[in-house]
């Protein structure tokens, strides 16, 4: 399995999470924690943070149709595993936020903007996990 070397494309893309990190806790101040938003779309006992939350998650939802009205085409995505391995995978990521107490958008890019020692601890638990695991299936398993 080959990964495409896109710097520009991501230059962008993280630019545009923080910018939006940026705007909510600005217009908010709420920390931008995808976890934590859609999470609290399970919970209707305020109607305003309900709603805001729900229109977080459109944005994230509809970026392929701002993608496709940009360039005339939707994006490419490319699942080389398994669907269990990615529900798998999303279960086990799952499991993880609840023990962090956020994901990595919250403890990340918020997080560490803050200079939050925790979000610095679960930054480098999950980065240097992610390398771990990387490195496991592809150099040694041979995937």
């Amino acid at each position: 399995m080959e990964t495409a070397f896109t710097p520009w494309a991501s230059l962008a893309g993280g630019a545009l999470i923080g910018l939006a990190a940026v705007l909510l806790m600005a217009v908010h101040g709420r920390i931008m924690g995808a976890t934590g938003i859609l999470g609290g779309l399970m919970r209707f006992s305020d109607l305003a943070d309900w709603t805001l939350r729900a229109a977080i998650v459109a944005g994230m939802a509809t970026g392929p149709l701002v993608y496709l009205l940009a360039t005339g085409r939707m994006p490419v995505i490319e699942q080389p595993i398994p669907l269990w391995a990615t529900i798998g995978g999303g279960l086990i990521v799952g499991v993880g936020v609840s023990y962090a107490g956020g994901c990595t958008s919250g403890h990340g890019i918020c997080g560490n903007a803050r200079f939050s020692r925790r979000s610095l601890v679960a930054t480098v638990t999950f980065m240097t996990t992610a390398i771990a695991t990387v490195f496991v299936i592809r150099h040694i398993l041979g995937a």
